[in-house]
């Protein structure tokens, strides 16, 4: 980092606790220090029963379980969080899940201004950042706004134990992608740097353990730390082509988060190469290559993760419109961005071909 010192980094107020137990151990007494009586858990269907869990370890201060998150979320079903948040009087919110969960306790934050505390089940990385995202009309807008980042984060690695083996891993990688795209933000600092390389460095040790003993709590813990790591540097910075691209095919096209994020990583970063040298000098460090977006494709494919976006059932046909819709986005990136770039890139990625770029 010797040629960017000159920088700001900013960091929120956020409490986080990490340990085993924490979800249902801790949540009562971070609720009370708060000054929280009235909370509404909110969560997926997928995630019921940990939600269930942690609504009853509140006791009383809990005054609703309202499971209508969904991916990407829609703005009917952030209506109706924020509907019930209203109707139940509460006075904060509490997301228990992956990105969709705390990305439905976003929405409730940023329209109530409701305090949140996020509990995360995944490694999606949302609860440690201010961005939000709503979709409408298969259109995602993201923003950012003080008002949703959690007050504070209860990391309980027990809490992903439930999570199957190639959603542990798509999770995983789209962690890495957070701190991928902050070694080339506009915005990054020294501080960041440090964290993103070790968060990559950690989750790419973690997930070959975690898919070979899905029950070891060391694995599920490195990565849950790996994935804590990489979220902070998201949430310190500013997203580039791949967060956007990825946007971009779940607003409009449905693809599922997760596994779109991890089949574009290789693409995005083969893309930005040249243009990040620096970057890319860190993300070899952490994976011990010498060749990060090709290292990345074999893990995800290694651990049975999608490789292609034809895998998640993009049509051929609709490259052309998601590389429109890219190109019109305005968003720093250490390349230009063209159209014809990002459908290049599109093509390469929906074949499921070796990514290319140095």
């Amino acid at each position: 980092m010797s040629e960017h010192l000159d920088f700001t980094h900013e960091t929120r107020p956020v409490r986080v606790v990490f340990r085993a137990g924490a979800a249902t151990g801790a949540i009562a007494e971070e609720a009370a220090l708060l000054g929280l009586r009235r909370l509404l858990v909110v969560c997926g269907a997928r995630g019921a029963a940990s939600a269930r869990a942690v609504a009853d370890a509140l006791g009383p201060a809990c005054v609703g379980l309202h499971d209508g998150a969904r991916q990407h979320v829609p703005v009917d079903a952030a209506d109706r969080a924020v509907a019930a948040a209203r109707e139940a009087g509460a006075d904060g919110c509490v997301a228990v899940g992956g990105g969709s969960a705390i990305g439905l306790g976003k929405a409730v934050a940023l329209r109530t201004g409701l305090p949140l505390i996020a509990v995360p089940s995944t490694y999606s990385g949302s609860e440690t950042t201010a961005v939000w995202g709503l979709t409408e009309n298969g259109v995602k807008r993201t923003g950012q706004d003080p008002v949703v980042q959690p007050r504070v984060i209860l990391y309980d690695p027990a809490l992903t134990y439930p999570l199957p083996v190639p959603l542990s891993v798509t999770s995983g990688i789209n962690a890495v992608a957070h701190a991928a795209e902050a070694l080339y933000a506009p915005d990054r600092s020294p501080l960041i740097a440090l964290m993103a390389e070790e968060g990559v460095r950690a989750m790419a040790a973690a997930l070959p353990e975690l898919a070979a003993d899905p029950g070891s709590p060391e694995a599920r813990g490195r990565a849950l730390y790996a994935a804590w790591l990489c979220g902070s540097c998201l949430g310190a910075t500013t997203m580039g082509l791949h967060h956007k691209l990825c946007h971009v095919l779940g607003g409009t096209f449905g693809l599922p988060h997760a596994e779109t994020h991890t089949v574009v990583l290789p693409y995005a970063l083969a893309h930005n190469a040249r243009a990040a040298p620096d970057a890319l000098a860190a993300l070899d460090r952490a994976l011990g290559t010498d060749d990060t977006p090709r290292r990345l494709r074999e893990l995800s494919g290694r651990l049975g993760a999608p490789t292609s976006l034809a895998e998640l059932g993009l049509k051929e046909s609709d490259l052309a419109t998601a590389a429109e819709r890219t190109a019109a986005l305005s968003f720093p990136n250490p390349r230009e961005v063209t159209e014809a770039g990002v459908l290049a890139l599109l093509r390469a990625a929906h074949a499921g071909e070796r990514p290319t770029g140095r």
